[in-house]
């Protein structure tokens, strides 16, 4: 699974993160993994956007307490109410495989897609080794 979180719905960067990660999503299907994007607004702007920009390609979480951010350790520092632009690839164990933080938005697909590619080169290896 790609867990992602963005600042804030609508805004310049989360929208073209948004695009490309909708754009990339049949490349992340065909290496077994889902998205799911995640910030903390609230669940009426997160549906808009889910619609807007992310195409209905994946699913959008409004993380309005957050929870999920602080668990994952994904706010900004000097403004926490927002989550920081961080992307992580999670194995079907639960494991964080990979994690990769930038308020930059485009080098997230990119990333967490060779991670993936990675990831599932070395499990393709071990299960050869058995």
């Amino acid at each position: 699974m790609v867990l992602y979180f963005f600042p804030a719905a609508f805004s310049a960067g989360c929208t073209i993160e948004a695009h490309e990660f909708a754009e990339s999503t049949e490349r992340f299907n065909a290496l077994g993994a889902s998205i799911i994007g995640v910030s903390a607004d609230d669940l009426d702007t997160i549906k808009r956007f889910s619609v807007a920009e992310c195409r209905n390609k994946f699913a959008v979480g409004a993380d309005v307490d957050k929870k999920v951010m602080k668990a994952y350790d994904a706010t900004l520092t000097l403004m926490p109410e927002y989550a920081n632009r961080t992307s992580y690839v999670i194995g079907q164990n639960g494991v964080i495989l990979y994690q990769y933080t930038s308020l930059n938005p485009y080098k997230h697909v990119n990333n967490t897609l060779n991670a993936l590619k990675t990831a599932a080169g070395a499990g393709a290896a071990a299960t050869t080794k058995k």
